[in-house]
């Protein structure tokens, strides 16, 4: 469900705005018309969608137009033509004590520069939307407090300004917005302030707590790394307009234009690819319905030596070579327990491929990818992970580097493992 709509949105900066829609049509570009009218184009027909509990993040360089684009949003600065709707109300036309209303109900913000009133406490930051908003003492200390302990901060409650660290001073401010319980929050360039140690923990933390409150966020960056680690979607913004919204993977895999390519050209797509993205169907055989000879006939079919094995929903049990069913076949067996091979790997869905590199060396087999349920939904073979990764070594003109990653866990347990469970 959409929580946030904006329609063919613009905001010309300088007088007599108007006079600049008839040279956009004529097809002039920001800086001819800038040079014609001494206006400036911050936002060029913007439109986009935000579903509820996504973040969307709008990036581009300086002067792109994503910072103006979040202030129209709540309408911090108010757009030259074109709709914003929150929940289907459009606000560009809202009276200024409605607006408020919205605001404190349902929008707030995080700002890069932290926004810290020097002289209140950490809680007194974090409750100072709750006070202006009329929120009884009590209530809103305890909705403060809350907030903090979500961000890490308990224990700094009284605590001033100048004595917290960059991170903990963004903390305040993010606790401060969550603080509102409002369903979207803003974040204009939330962690560029922060050294990149601090800066990636805190894109972490941003992470966790989204998995738990489920806000909406509209995310504005400079940084495409940071767009991809955050983004379920990107708004990739050139000159007031957008040149292109997908997911992280769109991005990297189908630049719009020249523009876009040229962005993505450095970024590592094995950290930003997921498996989901190069598996491919897995041949399989189901217990105990089907046996060795089924077994047999089916990798003949495919073409392949390996099938893989699981049950009537799905769940994986293991694999089974061509030898091992050969064999159960002669030795006159009708099911395939005794020859089912569980030393397998698997992963999830949406795993990177940076993650499977060394998994990939270590293995003989594809490996099996699983989804939230547990349930076999594709493989991944070696060929197809070293293929990303040799793709990207080329791109980058460096040699293949396959022994810095995380090897990925065999979840599937062996026969005396699951003996060792059984018996305690």
């Amino acid at each position: 469900m959409s929580v946030l709509e904006v329609k063919n949105l613009y905001k010309v900066f300088g007088p007599n705005a108007g006079r600049v829609f008839g040279l956009l049509q004529k097809g002039l570009d920001k800086q001819d018309i800038h040079a014609r009218t001494g206006c400036t184009i911050g936002i060029n027909d913007a439109s986009f969608t935000i579903e509820k509990g996504e973040i969307f993040v709008v990036m581009g360089l300086s002067g792109s137009g994503k910072s103006t684009v979040l202030r129209c949003l709540n309408r911090i600065i108010d757009s030259t033509r074109g709709k914003v709707l929150i929940h289907g109300d459009d606000i560009t036309g809202m009276s200024h004590e409605k607006l408020l209303r919205l605001r404190r109900a349902k929008v707030s913000m995080v700002f890069q520069h932290f926004a810290l009133l020097p002289h209140r406490s950490v809680i007194g930051n974090t409750e100072y939307g709750l006070e202006i908003s009329g929120v009884g003492r009590e209530e809103r200390q305890k909705r403060a407090r809350d907030a903090l302990k979500l961000v890490g901060l308990d224990g700094y409650e009284n605590s001033m300004p100048d004595e917290l660290s960059g991170g903990m001073k963004q903390r305040v401010g993010l606790a401060r917005a969550l603080a509102n319980d409002a369903e979207i929050l803003l974040m204009d360039e939330a962690f560029s302030a922060l050294d990149p140690l601090i800066r990636a923990q805190m894109q972490d933390e941003l992470l966790e707590l989204q998995a738990r409150m489920h806000k909406t966020i509209v995310f504005i960056t400079h940084d495409l790394d940071e767009a991809l680690k955050l983004g379920d979607r990107i708004a990739i913004m050139r000159d007031g307009a957008i040149v292109q919204i997908g997911t992280p993977e769109d991005i990297l895999s189908n630049p719009a234009d020249e523009y876009v390519s040229t962005f993505v050209q450095n970024i590592d797509r094995t950290k930003v690819i997921t498996a989901n993205k190069i598996m491919r169907s897995a041949p399989t055989i189901t217990m105990p319905r089907e046996g060795p000879q089924v077994a047999i006939r089916r990798m003949e079919k495919y073409d392949v030596s390996t099938i893989y094995v699981t049950d009537s929903e799905r769940r994986l049990k293991g694999l089974v070579t061509i030898d091992d069913a050969i064999k159960c076949a002669e030795e006159g067996k009708k099911d395939l327990q005794s020859c089912i091979n569980e030393d397998v790997f698997v992963t999830r869905t949406e795993t990177l491929i940076s993650d499977l590199i060394s998994t990939a060396l270590m293995t003989k087999y594809p490996i099996a990818v699983l989804n939230e349920d547990n349930h076999l939904v594709g493989i991944v073979s070696r060929s197809a992970i070293l293929a990303e990764v040799k793709r990207e070594s080329d791109a980058e003109h460096k040699p293949m580097l396959l022994k810095e990653n995380p090897v990925v866990q065999v979840n599937v347990p062996s026969a005396a493992e699951k003996e060792e469970n059984a018996n305690g």
